[in-house]
């Protein structure tokens, strides 16, 4: 993944103002990372939920998940810390149904599939597995006017960056990334940057191609706290 930061993202600078926006979340920020294929070890959940998982939730009192994408947490250990984020009171983690629509936000949600799944592999017809989390989740948030979407895939970044340009509807959203939180976290002065430096490395600036691509731990600090200044 690259780490675009020419602009500022209006998602990140809202969120330092008010950490209590609903964020929905993509299954890519609760599953550990596997870059084994380019050589990298793989993430203990443990330390995963050490340096990420338990400083997100810690940090962000509305996360949220559509049903669809809660059902792609199939790993046991994902899935139970989910279970108990979820039963916590009050939630850590909230899990919204398509039930929960009215029906003219359940018309609505279908024109959003409509105009989103051509630039999927999801099949409406098929309900097939294959990007039916993102597609559904961002048809669900634009039905119901939520406005921001926390994933590292390229799929829906695309389809809510380029919503103009696609015909999406998509355009009143944001898309946060993982490096964007990982500076979110950062800026904190609350948790580990020994562990939040080896996450950033781990997902932007492991191969050749990454340390050709995007700036070292350092610069990346240096260029963000430019972009936004406390």
């Amino acid at each position: 993944m690259k780490v675009d930061f020419k602009e500022k993202n209006p998602a990140l600078v809202s969120l330092f103002e008010n950490p209590g926006q609903t964020i929905f979340l993509d299954a890519n920020f609760l599953i550990p990372p596997d870059r084994t294929k380019v050589g990298a070890k793989s993430v203990p959940f443990l330390k995963y939920c050490e340096i990420w998982l338990d400083p997100v939730f810690d940090s962000f009192s509305d996360l949220a998940m559509h049903e669809s994408v809660y059902g792609e947490l199939v790993e046991d250990h994902v899935k139970r810390y989910a279970d108990v984020k979820c039963q916590e009171s009050p939630p850590g983690l909230k899990v919204y149904s398509d039930t929960d629509l009215n029906a003219a936000e359940a018309a609505l949600m279908q024109t959003y599939i409509s105009r989103i799944s051509p630039f999927s592999k999801y099949i409406p017809a098929l309900k097939n597995s294959d990007d039916k989390g993102e597609v559904l989740s961002l048809s669900y948030m634009a039905s119901k006017g939520f406005l921001y979407f926390a994933s590292d895939d390229h799929l829906p970044i695309q389809l809510i960056r380029k919503a103009d340009e696609l015909g999406t509807g998509l355009q009143d959203m944001c898309v946060l990334e993982m490096f964007d939180v990982i500076f979110y976290l950062y800026r904190t002065g609350k948790y580990d940057n020994k562990g939040l430096r080896l996450l950033y490395k781990y997902q932007y600036y492991l191969t050749k191609r990454e340390k050709l691509l995007n700036p070292e731990w350092g610069e990346f600090i240096r260029e963000m706290n430019l972009l936004y200044p406390e």
